[in-house]
């Protein structure tokens, strides 16, 4: 029997946060990273994890599904995942990570999983344990670290952030169905070839009879129509003018430079996203 400590990077500024702050606030633990990676993460995620490797000193572990997208989308009768149906994030996400952990819960291993949730985030809830051996922490909330912290975590570190976040506010699969219309704008921009696939995606499951589309009320096709897209990109600039005309001046802690849209659009388009994803 021994203690294990595992902490999953998904990509993101927070997990990434958390790797570099416990690494400088607890030394002596023998943390294995892990990033469960699902064959459809934007090329900016692995480079980001290449450049938090380099810090950290020690490989961040890639766990595959034994199955990818594809096969569980069949699985699921071509129905795509969805806010309602989150078949995604527990197949791609949370299986191969049980699976990966069983082996030492089996053995009588004691387990810590850490998890990036910020102080600030008191609405949201993390990982839930379902063997007794395996304990969830949450060092953020525990030191009141916030989205500020976060930054200035990231920043004096040299890790810095992922180059995503210059046109996208979340990690995950590059058709993320939690992305905001804006973002969807983006990715066209970005990465065509991952836009087309996304369409593609939504094409099949439309002649298959599925309720949903990857953003709300309209399809990718509908939404890449070049006036829509004016119309987006408009509506997207008047909303985070007004966002910033109403938050506060302080001269202590400038405004991020990170589009938070989801603060923004709040629900309009569907808001939020899975922890174990956008973390």
């Amino acid at each position: 029997m021994a203690d294990k400590h595992v902490l999953g990077i998904s990509g993101g500024k927070d997990s990434a946060a958390l790797a570099v702050f416990v690494r400088q606030n607890h030394p002596e633990l023998d943390v294995e990273y892990f990033f469960t990676d699902t064959g459809k993460e934007l090329p900016e995620v692995y480079e980001f994890l290449g450049r938090l490797e380099g810090f950290l000193g020690k490989p961040i572990l890639r766990l595959n599904p034994r199955r990818d997208f594809d096969f569980w989308l069949r699985e699921y009768h071509n129905f795509l995942p969805s806010a309602q149906t989150r078949w995604c994030t527990r197949q791609l996400k949370l299986a191969p990570f049980e699976q990966w952990i069983r082996p030492m819960l089996n053995a009588g291993d004691k387990v810590t999983t850490y998890v990036a949730i910020r102080a600030d985030e008191e609405y949201r809830e993390g990982y839930t344990s379902k063997h007794n051996n395996l304990k969830v922490s949450l060092p953020f909330r525990d030191a009141g670290i916030d989205k500020r912290g976060v930054m200035d975590i990231l920043d004096s570190s040299g890790v810095g952030l992922p180059k995503y976040y210059d046109w996208r506010s979340r990690s995950g699969c590059t058709f993320c169905f939690f992305q905001q219309k804006i973002e969807w704008v983006r990715l066209k921009e970005r990465h065509p070839e991952a836009f087309e696939e996304a369409k593609q995606y939504e094409k099949n499951a439309l002649e298959h009879g599925s309720p949903f589309t990857w953003t709300q009320r309209e399809s990718l096709s509908e939404l890449e129509k070049p006036a829509r897209v004016i119309q987006i990109v408009t509506d997207f600039e008047r909303r985070k003018q007004r966002d910033l005309a109403s938050r506060p001046v302080n001269p202590l802690r400038p405004v991020d430079a990170i589009e938070d849209i989801d603060d923004i659009f709040g629900e309009d388009e569907g808001g939020g996203a899975c922890v174990v994803c956008h973390k």
